[in-house]
């Protein structure tokens, strides 16, 4: 059950890794220095699942052995995004033992909350597995933690959102109650964006749809709409414009999820697999 997940390159990712083990290591990792002496003594450990879930961070745990020491072999023994049975091992590592237990915290940390959130946003993808629509994170992440947590949700099966305020335009409430409406928010946001960018404006009522449309909003959220008046808004869309793309948006849970799917929007859009999901217990046993 591997799922698409596409990491940002080392050279976006390693300043991240190296400040993680800093704070970790600090002046000096007081046990493992007394204990051994470094890139003399080498060893072997099993990463191990201890619970049900799917696998995600694999990768980033083998760059965090090796930006200790680039000679650690990680080996995975299951694939990016499986779903793993307790006492299950997913990964073999050798080399000096002062790096393995150096970075088996911060590895297994980064794991073990990559591979929650997979495993939440699989349930999530699940349920409307037979439908159209589409799962899709928002920017709810933790700060600095936002690159990781998304490529977790794509291992999950969802889709990215946008990254960040750069990414495209989604215009909120906030930001049409500071414009003085729909309308004139899109004006003025159009006439200053590439026309690359996409714009987005989230609605609460029917009549603001109407006006979204109007202005030829590319995407229009239904935020917080109850079921049946989502279905009518679609419904709305789909005969005036079938290129705009819908999304769903607000207290999207397991329980509803599959009804807002099945009014036939193109994307719901959750921060509940990221904001609510529980790390995926995995320990690290040194042979």
């Amino acid at each position: 059950m591997s799922k698409a997940g596409v990491l940002p390159p080392w050279l976006v990712l390693d300043p991240l890794l190296r400040g993680w083990l800093l704070e970790d290591v600090g002046r000096g990792d007081r046990t493992t220095n007394g204990l051994l002496a470094a890139d003399v003594t080498l060893g072997s450990a099993k990463w191990i699942a201890k619970a049900p879930g799917v696998i995600a961070g694999l990768p980033i745990a083998a760059r965090v052995f090796q930006l200790l020491n680039e000679k650690v072999s990680f080996v995975t023994t299951v694939d990016e995004g499986a779903f793993c049975e307790p006492g299950q091992v997913v990964a073999k590592i050798h080399g000096s033992l002062d790096a393995l237990l150096m970075g088996e915290r911060v590895a297994l940390n980064l794991a073990m909350g990559l591979s929650g959130i997979a495993t939440l946003t699989n349930t999530y993808v699940e349920k409307i597995a037979d439908l159209p629509a589409r799962l899709v994170d928002t920017r709810k992440t933790t700060p600095g933690l936002r690159l990781l947590e998304k490529y977790a949700t794509a291992v999950g099966g969802a889709t990215n959102h946008r990254m960040g305020l750069d990414d495209a335009v989604m215009i909120k409430d906030n930001h049409i109650a500071a414009a003085g409406g729909i309308g004139k928010a899109i004006t003025r946001i159009r006439a200053q964006i590439p026309y690359t960018l996409t714009i987005e404006v989230e609605t609460e009522t029917i009549e603001q749809v109407k006006e979204a449309l109007e202005y030829k909003a590319d995407i229009i959220m239904l935020d917080n709409m109850p079921v049946d008046l989502m279905r009518q808004a679609v419904q709305l869309i789909r005969q005036q414009d079938n290129g705009v793309k819908i999304e769903a948006s607000g207290n999207v849970t397991l329980e509803t999820i599959r009804a807002v799917a099945e009014t036939g929007v193109d994307y719901i859009s959750s921060s509940a697999p990221i904001t609510q999901s529980k790390w995926l217990d995995l320990s690290m046993k040194i042979e």
